[in-house]
């Protein structure tokens, strides 16, 4: 279980939404915690009744389902944050996939719970351990939710792989899920946070007009090896009228423009390799050349690639 130490927060009220343990599974998806049923006045009677006729399952040692069968995802969310206490929320990349973040699940889900209670772990759920105001974390709605921008630096604030992190904040801004200001708004709510250093200038970055971390890595390369930032995510209509972004853009000293495409690692996959080169043949012009260098190049070998950006006549600072 991890901990990460701040400010202590009030503790919200009790989880009891309905009037009747009916409402409440309604609202819940068919969960409910023990805490619950008492201020709902179900006697552990009517819950042994339930339990042994297998109208109700027990799923943890205070949480029930008013099913039987398999747990549904949205069931597994109610479950991990029940458990949890009142104060919990679903927090981490659980958090960030229901707002609606993709390509980046993890098999556990991950709740944010307050330092000082105490209970039983459950398989398959990650409690993150925090002082922090929870209450002031949560989303609207029923599900008890960290907001976006709280939720990800957290995550970023806490993962071990440091790219990966940096990639979590990317990818929330580039799948427009929120922005590098509301990041950043939070960043100075949330202080003290692990990396926060970092990530200040990352979101500068970001707004800048980076979407991706291999767009970050290109402008950080760019200014350790003192050549003109690039304009990013530029809009073009290729000669077939597709709109189309381009990763990074260069105006040159004659007025032409160079065009350079970042390939991750699913332009590893044959096909969309393909549709890649004739995407940049389309975009290519007179005035305009386009040229590519891979995520993993720009990585671990930016200089090659900033040597022949300068052979192809982008100015130096």
């Amino acid at each position: 279980m991890d901990r990460e130490r701040a400010h202590p927060g009030q503790r919200p009220q009790s989880r009891t939404m309905g009037t009747t343990w009916e409402d409440l599974a309604a609202i819940q998806a068919g969960m409910l915690a023990q805490a619950q049923l008492n201020g709902l006045e179900v006697t552990r009677g009517e819950v042994r009744c339930h339990l042994r006729v297998r109208r109700w399952a027990q799923r943890t040692s205070h949480v029930f389902s008013t099913t039987t069968g398999p747990l549904s995802w949205e069931q597994r969310l109610w479950l991990a944050v029940l458990h949890g206490g009142d104060t919990a929320l679903i927090g981490g990349l659980t958090a960030a996939k229901v707002h609606g973040l993709r390509n980046w699940e993890r098999d556990d889900i991950t709740v944010l719970v307050d330092d000082e209670l105490s209970f039983d772990r459950v398989e398959g759920v990650h409690f993150f351990r925090t002082r922090r105001p929870l209450v002031e974390m949560r989303a609207p709605g029923d599900l008890p939710l960290c907001r976006i921008e709280p939720a990800i630096l957290l995550f970023a604030g806490y993962e071990p792989n440091r790219r990966t992190a940096h990639g979590a904040l990317a990818a929330v801004v580039q799948q427009k899920l929120t922005d590098a200001d509301r990041l950043r708004d939070w960043l100075g709510r949330m202080t003290p946070l692990r990396r926060a250093k970092e990530f200040r200038p990352l979101l500068a970055d970001i707004s800048g007009g980076a979407q991706s971390l291999a767009e970050v890595d290109i402008r950080r390369a760019c200014r350790e090896f003192a050549i003109t930032l690039p304009n990013s995510q530029k809009r073009r209509r290729d000669r077939s009228g597709r709109r189309r972004y381009t990763d990074c853009e260069w105006r040159l000293a004659d007025g032409r423009t160079l065009v350079l495409e970042i390939d991750g690692a699913f332009h590893d996959d044959v096909l969309q390799a393909a549709d890649d080169k004739r995407r940049n043949r389309k975009l290519s012009t007179p005035d305009r050349s386009v040229v590519s260098c891979s995520a993993y190049e720009l990585r671990y070998h930016a200089w090659e690639v900033i040597e022949d950006l300068v052979a192809l006549g982008v100015p130096r600072t």
